[in-house]
């Protein structure tokens, strides 16, 4: 069994995209607060990262926001961000209830990010979202890390992708036993229980990587 004490999120800065992926990520803003589930994303304040943190922090929880000092500059952190302290990123993660990490570097950010999360879980999302997934699923491919990887199918937004893993996996670009590296819910609700009975993942299956 998995603990889960901070959920990494990745999610859209869209603002033009549909109410219903809005209304599941503030679902899963609220339940992570429920659950006293810290919320580690990329700090932003519109689309889904905005909606999850709203919702986080409308409901007393806890998060902590990792984003490149250009993104500070150009003022894309959420305004919660405003009054807490700024910590540089330095390899730990913050206690403070609300903190903001700033990095000299988008590979920084993302490395922060998937370090310091329990387990990872991609939201509907961009170009950006799905290069942060798969790059966190490349890691644990190659025996980086063990952690759940849970990606939110909201509206079945990921069918194409899932069915794209499924062809990597029958013309033997991955190997069956990869397809355990994730797990695929389509709604919030599910997602705590997905990652808490996720199987465990053995780092030594990179020594097996041919097929």
């Amino acid at each position: 069994m998995h603990t889960l004490n901070s959920l990494t999120v990745y999610a859209a800065s869209s603002t033009k995209i549909s109410q219903t992926y809005i209304d599941a990520a503030a679902r899963l803003g609220t339940i992570l607060a429920d659950h006293g589930i810290r919320l580690i994303y990329g700090a932003g304040a519109v689309g889904l990262m905005g909606s999850v943190a709203d919702a986080v922090i409308e409901h007393g929880g806890r998060l902590t926001g990792v984003i490149p000092q250009f993104m500070v500059d150009q003022g894309w952190c959420h305004p919660v961000f405003k009054g807490a302290k700024q910590y540089p990123y330095d390899g730990e993660s913050p206690d403070a209830d609300v903190a903001l990490v700033v990095t000299e570097s988008m590979h920084e950010r993302k490395a922060a990010i998937c370090r310091w999360g329990d387990a990872m879980l991609a939201l509907p999302g961009g170009i950006g979202t799905f290069e942060e997934l798969t790059e966190c699923l490349t890691w644990k491919q190659l025996g980086l890390h063990t952690k759940p990887v849970v990606i939110l199918n909201t509206d079945g937004y990921y069918d194409d992708l899932l069915h794209c893993f499924n062809r990597m996996v029958s013309e033997c670009f991955m190997r069956d036993l990869h397809r355990d590296m994730y797990r695929v819910v389509s709604s919030p609700e599910e997602v705590i229980d997905a990652i808490l009975t996720c199987p465990q993942w053995d780092a030594s299956i990179r020594k097996q990587a041919q097929l």
